[in-house]
């Protein structure tokens, strides 16, 4: 199972890429909710992703700043804040503005990793912007920063049976396949987002939204 973010800020040291020099040049944002009791959960998919990116950049997200959990990396060749808002999904706006803010950093160069119900497991969709979709962490991003131009990968979570609440979906958990998926997708994303903070929003588009 996925390690809980906050077990990481005990066990992580400063090691890996996040002993980084130059200005952020971009955002890479991973929406999802903090604590035990949401780990694994279908509405922590942003934050599967961002663990990948971080993974592969050979970086850690365990610094407490911009009400969020961050870390420095180099992705594609660009210096970028990996972020993990703590302050629940509703309100992510307020941390990732924090961020945005303190290092002048356009929606256009804040790229939001986050979960979606319309997609299968392991199917992730490139979008350079658009509204919130129903997503209620976007809507709350959209809505602080008056902007709807954040680059976004969404991961496929499943459809919510008729029968069940959506509440309760989004917080349950994946059951062992769909998390085998769900690694794989949070894999293509962390390529994705390489190709993004290069200006080829396009080719992510044609390589993975298509995929399977």
């Amino acid at each position: 199972m996925w390690k809980n973010i906050f077990d990481k800020v005990k066990a992580a040291g400063n090691t890996g890429s996040q002993q980084t020099s130059g200005p952020v040049e971009y955002i890479i944002a991973g929406l999802g909710n903090p604590g035990s009791k949401y780990e694994g959960s279908r509405h922590n998919a942003g934050f599967m992703a961002l663990d990948a990116v971080a993974e592969k950049a050979g970086a850690s997200v365990d610094r407490l700043k911009f009400k969020g959990l961050t870390g420095r990396a180099v992705v594609g060749g660009k210096s970028v804040l990996l972020l993990k808002p703590s302050t629940f999904m509703n309100l992510s706006g307020e941390s990732l503005r924090e961020a945005m803010n303190f290092y002048h950093i356009p929606a256009e160069k804040t790229i939001l990793l986050f979960d979606d119900i319309s997609l299968l497991p392991g199917k992730i969709r490139i979008r350079a912007k658009g509204s919130a979709g129903g997503h209620n962490g976007v809507k709350n991003i959209i809505y602080l920063s008056g902007k709807d131009t954040f680059p976004r990968v969404k991961l496929g979570v499943g459809h919510k049976p008729p029968e069940w609440d959506l509440a309760d979906w989004v917080l349950g958990k994946f059951s062992e396949e769909d998390l085998k998926r769900m690694k794989e997708a949070a894999q293509d994303a962390a390529a994705a987002v390489e190709l993004m903070v290069n200006g080829k929003i396009q080719e992510a588009m044609n390589l993975f939204n298509g995929k399977g």
